[in-house]
């Protein structure tokens, strides 16, 4: 079992930066593939970015790329997401996925643990 802790939620204005953090409770973290998803009020839950094992790989959502920064540090346990030029359409909970294949996926369904979100509220 895989427990997934962010933090990093807040509110911020449109403009400003904000980072993530999702740590987890597991020895086996680099054989994890990482993600981010969110989720705002009404909206279907969307991949933001994915990660391989090794971070040799990496996807973003159309809407956050050029903009959003995914990073991982298997030391640490620990994935990130740097989120700068934040706009009002980013308010979201943000969520932290973990998938036990070995193929980076921007679909839901394949994503096996899941922590427990963060809000991000950006105003205008």
């Amino acid at each position: 079992q895989v427990q997934l802790i962010e933090s990093g939620g807040g509110l911020v204005q449109a403009g400003d930066s904000l980072s993530l953090s999702c740590r987890a409770t597991t020895r086996s973290f680099s054989n994890l593939i990482m993600a981010w998803f969110r989720q705002a009020p009404g909206k279907e839950r969307e991949c933001v970015a994915t990660i391989s094992r090794l971070g040799s790989r990496i996807y973003y959502g159309d809407s956050v790329k050029g903009r959003f920064a995914i990073s991982r540090d298997n030391a640490k346990n620990t994935l990130y997401l740097q989120m700068n030029s934040l706009k009002p359409e980013d308010t979201a909970v943000y969520y932290c996925a973990a998938d036990v294949s070995a193929t980076i996926t921007t679909s839901r369904a394949a994503y096996d643990y899941w922590g427990q979100g963060t809000q991000v509220t950006v105003s205008s």
